[in-house]
């Protein structure tokens, strides 16, 4: 799915500080100064001495020639023991410093990214939900892993101008000692390669590593779309169709991958040819030195000439960093919906004893009077209203409205008094306990998705819980009981003991309205009557009130009031 550039709008003031990932970056490069630093030290040092090791290998191996070839003489009177030191030396100094580089560079990007994913997972979250929820499940993946990869591979060469710079200043130096002339003929090749790599990069590889993206994150989608529905393909016959479609994805991406090494193939012959040309232009304007001299100033600029070599890569990548940081913005330019005026969530679960009980919990976040209008009916706080209607009619929709995930008509709905308008109501779900007819069940132990509702709740009220929803014989019977493991999206689980997981989900969140979905369908007679029973002791014992939705008549008599719909 293409970026929605077009959901991000800010105002001047932050137009002025860049774009949401910028200033995360610039947040970020400023909490890990001390790091970065201490990477383009190490990488500086790493730099000068691969310089330094080839340069003084030249020298050292050109003069132990011209001593060999003098006569036992000069072989006796030559000096090997200082140049083998430097040179094990310069070896020690370039590993180390290449270990510093990559050690403080990684730490300072990881650090960077450990805080990145959360904040792109909070923006999605504070999306308007038509944004937040058509964000598919293959693109969601591509923008937290793919595209904060590629901020990961910026963070980390934001030193490589420091470390082509010493390379540039040490090689100058060293080629001072050959030739006047050299330090000005490599420099005139060191500037050719970058202004030159540069501009190819822009043309060749900034739309191929766009492409490669966009391609990359299409895939993803498509496999993301098919690979949940594949009982269903193989059931109706459309495996091939399914394969054509991730097969023409997958090309795609190829040819688009395939451009890019092609202009990466490009970009690196044209380094090797101006190094050539530089070398051999040092070579000649250094040929009237002595032969170590000469040997010396030949090997340190092709030493330093590599040492662009990281800020040509990084131009390479430039058009897929700029791809994945507009991507990155459209999710990240929404800021964080909360409760208002200084109220507090709290996350403790009814019937604990350290906190209080639900429906004081559900006043602390909506306020004194949670109380709810409904096209212009008034319900207060513990009222138990049913809505009814033929299918399609609205009423799931009702719940997602008052819960600020669908687009709600002004005036339609209040909660404690406030309109419910718009689609960024996250001020208002505090006010709800939602268990939807189509359960959302998270990778994890049965545990773990019972903890979504409250963290801090024990094992105790955990099994409590299950047993309202008629769910606790079966979870003890597993081997593992409440670290039982769900698999992705709860496939260990059927559709009915999802259903009856997300209610006692539900049932944990403390929140004044409780809002269920159609929670008996699909069940028996008895363990339906069983689960109406051990709600009606419940609400009674929380003061909940309830919203809910069935098209069953047992369920609704749980209700005292009726909302019907046509």
């Amino acid at each position: 799915m293409p970026a929605r550039r077009d959901a991000v709008v800010e105002d001047p003031a932050q137009q002025r500080h860049g774009s949401p990932v910028e200033r995360f970056l610039r947040i970020q490069a400023s909490r890990r100064r001390g790091e970065l630093a201490l990477a383009a030290a190490c990488g500086a040092i790493a730099a000068s001495g691969a310089t330094l090791l080839l340069g003084l290998s030249g020298w050292f191996l050109a003069g132990a020639a011209l001593a060999g070839s003098a006569g036992p003489a000069a072989v006796q009177a030559f000096n090997y023991l200082l140049p083998s030191a430097g040179m094990r030396g310069l070896a020690i100094l370039r590993t180390a410093g290449r270990y510093g580089e990559r050690l403080f560079g990684h730490r300072a990007a990881l650090a960077a990214l450990a805080e990145l994913r959360p904040a792109l997972f909070a923006g999605i979250a504070a999306a308007p939900p038509r944004d937040a929820l058509a964000l598919s499940s293959g693109e969601a993946s591509a923008r937290l892993v793919q595209d904060v990869d590629a901020i990961e591979a910026a963070f980390v060469r934001r030193p490589a101008p420091w470390v082509a710079a010493t390379a540039m200043g040490t090689a100058m130096a060293v080629l001072a000692l050959a030739s006047p002339w050299a330090p000005a003929i490599f420099a005139i090749g060191m500037a050719s390669q970058l202004v030159i790599g540069r501009r190819l990069a822009r043309r060749g590889c900034d739309a191929a590593g766009r492409d490669a993206l966009r391609a990359s994150g299409a895939l993803k989608q498509v496999v993301g779309a098919y690979l949940p529905a594949t009982a269903e393909l193989r059931c109706f016959g459309l495996v091939p169709r399914a394969v054509d479609a991730i097969m023409a994805r997958d090309a795609e991406l190829g040819a688009a991958v395939l451009r890019r090494h092609q202009a990466e193939a490009d970009m690196a012959a044209l380094q090797a040819g101006i190094t050539a040309a530089t070398v051999l232009a040092v070579a000649a304007v250094a040929a009237a030195a002595t032969l170590p001299s000469m040997a010396l100033a030949v090997l340190a600029s092709l030493a330093a000439m590599e040492g662009v070599a990281p800020m040509l890569r990084a131009a390479q990548q430039q058009g897929a960093l700029q791809e994945a940081t507009a991507r990155l913005d459209a999710a990240m330019g929404h800021a964080p919906s909360g409760p208002r005026s200084g109220a507090a969530v709290t996350t403790r679960a009814p019937g604990d004893t350290a906190a209080p009980p639900a429906r004081n919990a559900g006043v602390m976040a909506c306020g004194e009077s949670p109380a709810l209008e409904i096209d212009g009916r008034h319900f207060r706080p513990g009222d138990r209203v049913g809505i009814v209607g033929p299918s399609g009619c609205g009423k799931t929709a009702m719940l997602e409205s008052l819960l600020g995930l669908r687009v709600a008509d002004a005036g339609k709905f209040r909660v404690g008094g406030r309109a419910v308008e718009g689609g960024a109501m996250g001020w208002a779900r505090p006010c709800f306990a939602y268990a939807p007819q189509e359960a959302r069940i998270l990778t994890g132990t049965i545990a773990d998705n019972l903890r979504l509702a409250a963290p801090l709740a024990d094992d105790r009220l955990l099994w409590r819980a299950l047993a309202d929803a008629q769910l606790d014989a079966r979870v003890r019977a597993m081997p593992d009981g409440l670290l039982t493991w769900v698999g992705d999206g709860g496939v260990a689980l059927s559709g009915g003991e999802c259903r009856r997981l997300s209610l006692a989900r539900a049932l944990l969140r403390p929140a004044p309205w409780l809002l269920l979905d159609e929670p008996t369908e699909g069940l028996d007679a008895p363990t339906e009557r069983a689960l109406i029973d051990a709600l009606e002791q419940r609400l009674r014992d929380t003061g909940q009130g309830l919203l809910l939705v069935s098209h069953r008549p047992a369920p609704l008599r749980l209700c005292r009031a009726r909302i019907a719909l046509h």
